[in-house]
């Protein structure tokens, strides 16, 4: 996917010791090509919700991180079709977390981090006065995508309370950059108008968004990964609050 394809990238050229395995299930966003050109990583065609083969992973490979990106996320599409949001985004980490649990608490024992990616959706929607969302801000989503975020949050809150689980989250905005799947805000309008294509802009385009450079949120979760206190939740904002049209 998008933003895990970039953490990859960004991950060997930072620390080019660690070995990497991708388990992507590549639905219609995930692209193997997007992987192209990098040495040391595994890649593995399967599903998050494949609880053994996770557990099979952990161990054969002794992996002691796991960065978990795999998320339905578009709104348009959990509005019309919430099912798969509710099956990758919740079921999905639950799988991820049950695998982790079995390898890391109940087996290895070893030093380990489950750091889960998230959105500042899980927030709601700020008015034009209200103050920036923090990370004690109450949650309150509004789509299906974003209850489903939610409800990932707070399984990912209950493994580290209930089991020890070795956790952090991070809550993001609205990302853009490399490898983005064209149903995205900034890539849809670059092809939209390299082709001569009408530009679709939801309601007046007034809708205000933080904009996050995806290399920018590959450094946060760096951040959290090394510097994080387990058990944290921590907000990745690039600063640069702009209306949609604008």
């Amino acid at each position: 996917g998008f933003i895990g394809a970039n953490f990859v990238h960004y991950w060997r050229r930072h620390h080019p010791d660690d070995g990497v395995v991708v388990l992507d299930a590549l639905t219609y966003a995930g692209n193997r090509a997007n992987l192209d050109g990098l040495t040391g990583v595994t890649f593995v065609h399967g599903d998050i919700r494949d609880t053994a083969l996770v557990e099979r992973l952990l161990a054969d490979h002794g992996i002691d991180s796991i960065v978990h990106f795999a998320a339905e996320s578009h709104v348009d599409r959990s509005i019309h079709g919430p099912a798969a949001f509710v099956d990758t985004n919740v079921i999905g980490t639950l799988s991820l977390l049950t695998a982790a649990r079995a390898v890391w608490l109940a087996g290895s024992g070893r030093a380990h981090r489950f750091h889960h990616v998230s959105t500042d959706e899980v927030y709601g929607t700020l008015g034009p006065n209200d103050p920036a969302f923090s990370e004690t801000t109450a949650y309150a989503p509004n789509s299906p995508y974003s209850a489903s975020k939610a409800a990932s949050d707070h399984l990912v809150r209950a493994w580290h309370h209930t089991y020890g689980l070795a956790v952090t989250t991070s809550n993001c905005s609205n990302n853009y950059g490399p490898f983005q799947f064209p149903e995205k805000l900034i890539p849809l309008f670059l092809i939209n108008a390299l082709h001569g294509r009408p530009l679709p802009i939801y309601g007046d385009g007034m809708q205000i968004r933080d904009w996050l450079h995806v290399e920018d949120h590959c450094r946060g979760i760096e951040a959290c990964l090394r510097q994080g206190r387990v058990g944290e939740t921590y907000n990745i904002g690039g600063g640069a609050e702009l209306p949609n049209l604008a």
